[in-house]
This record gives structure tokens, C-alpha cells and sequence, in this order.
């Protein structure tokens, strides 16, 4: 009990002294700034990498001064330093906010940009077909809402600056796209699941007819539905391939080699 009653003075004491001022609170540095000086030094810091005391300033300019226009500036710079940050989720709702809040400021364009890049770097990369995850298991969510908003950017904001690179990474996301349902396509395949490679194949072709993995994927179609004994899928499939690449690598078995082009590979 002596013990007992001895801590809960030592307690008591403690409080007793920092409510006299031996052991202050925290003092913040920022309390007197204005929003100028807020907004200086928070780019200071997003300047010199320290993102996380960049967040913190943007965020404390905006709670202080919620209706400068400064505090439009932070809020954009606040998903942007997430974004550096690593920080996906909270860089993209921190975007998806500004565009709810600011559908018509001057700069969304560079919102819908951003959205496309803080998906389109997305650490979980879906073409990382060298781990041991089964390729099948993997789906490129992030590649598809990066396209969207690079998407949206491009049919709302046709004269951005930022729409001419956004155009760019579509066209490479589509390729990638495409090349990964050949990658899960032939991953069936060579595990005898010929229907479903048949299948995912077919995805690719329809959704993705101009990206240069169509023409693995009718190889795919071809050799898949030769396996499963389907002889009319398998030649409408060559006819389309060799229609729109008579020169592919896969016809190297040629007429003159023994068996059908396709077995040969």
C-alpha cells in the first residue's frame, strides 16, 4: 500500500509540475504565420523532399485559411505530395476532393492528369509477370483507372498541356493492357486450360484491336482451339491472322515443314 500510495504522488507531482511550465507543450512554430508564409515554406519543404512536413503546413494553411485562394493551392499541392510521398490512397482522395469541390478551377485539368499518374505508377505493377504470383490472379485495376483519367482529361480538356503526354501513356496502357490478357491467355494455354486461353485471347482481340499483342493473341486463339478440337474456330481465327499480319513470326513452320504451322512452335 506504501508503495502504491508513494507512485500515485509521484504521479500527481508530475502533473502538478507541468502545469507549472517544466514541462511545456509543444510549441507550434507555425501560429503566427500568415498564408503566404504558410504556403512559402510548405513549398520549401515539398522542394527539399521532406514531403510529410510539406502536408502538414498545406493542410494546417487550409484549415486556417479556408477561403483564400491560397487554400485551393494547398489542396492541390497536398496530392501532389502524397503522391510523391507514396501515399496512393491519400493522394487520390485528396485529389477526388479538389475535383468535387473545384469542378471548374482553371487548373482541374492538372487534376485528372494527376489522378492518371498516382494509378499509373501504382507500386503493385499487373506486368509483373516474373513473380511467382500466378500471372491469372493478377488484374490491372490501376492500369484501367489510370487510362479513365487520362481518358476524361483528354475529352474535357483537349487543349491542356498536359493532354499530349496524357495521350501518350493511354496508348502505352492500352499495349500493356492487352499484352497482359495474352501473358494469362497463353499462361492457360500451357497449362491445358485451352478453353479459357481461347477465352482470355478473345478479350484481348475484342477490347484491344489496334495494340501489337492482337496478333500473339490470335496465335493463342488458333493453337487453343486446334487443341480443343474445333476446326472452324481455329481457321476463322488464321484467316483474321493472316489477313492482318501476313508477315508474323508464327507462320515460320511455313507449308513445306511437317504438321500444321501452329504445332510446330
Amino acid at each position: 500500500m506504501h508503495k502504491r500510495s508513494l507512485k500515485f504522488a509521484a504521479i500527481a507531482l508530475a502533473l502538478s509540475l507541468s502545469g507549472c511550465g517544466l514541462f511545456p507543450e509543444k510549441i507550434d512554430e507555425t501560429k503566427d504565420w500568415s498564408a503566404s508564409k504558410l504556403y512559402s515554406e510548405a513549398r520549401d519543404e515539398l522542394s527539399s523532399g521532406n514531403f510529410e512536413k510539406a502536408v502538414q503546413y498545406f493542410e494546417k494553411l487550409e484549415s486556417r485559411y479556408p477561403f483564400g485562394t491560397y487554400a485551393q493551392q494547398a489542396q492541390m499541392e497536398v496530392a501532389y505530395a502524397y503522391y510523391r510521398q507514396g501515399d496512393q490512397a491519400q493522394a487520390l482522395a485528396a485529389v477526388e476532393r479538389f475535383i468535387k469541390l473545384h469542378p471548374n478551377h482553371p487548373n482541374v485539368d492538372y487534376m485528372y492528369y494527376l489522378r492518371g499518374l498516382i494509378n499509373f505508377n501504382d507500386k503493385v505493377s499487373f506486368l509483373d509477370f516474373l513473380s511467382k504470383q500466378d500471372p491469372s490472379e493478377r488484374d490491372p485495376k490501376a492500369a484501367r483507372d489510370a487510362f479513365d483519367s487520362f481518358k476524361q482529361l483528354a475529352e474535357r480538356f483537349p487543349d491542356s498541356i498536359y493532354t499530349k503526354d496524357a495521350l501518350a501513356r493511354m496508348k502505352y496502357l492500352v499495349n500493356a493492357m492487352a499484352q497482359y490478357e495474352v501473358h494469362v491467355a497463353d499462361y492457360y494455354y500451357r497449362r491445358g486450360a485451352y478453353l479459357a486461353a481461347a477465352n482470355r485471347a478473345q478479350i484481348a482481340v475484342n477490347e484491344y484491336r489496334d495494340a501489337p499483342a492482337i496478333e500473339e493473341a490470335l496465335f493463342v486463339m488458333v493453337r487453343s482451339y486446334d487443341a480443343l478440337g474445333l476446326p472452324e474456330l481455329r481457321d476463322d481465327a488464321e484467316r483474321v491472322m493472316r489477313k492482318n499480319f501476313p508477315n508474323s513470326v508464327f507462320f515460320k513452320g511455313g507449308p513445306d515443314r511437317s504438321g500444321p504451322w501452329w504445332k510446330i512452335w
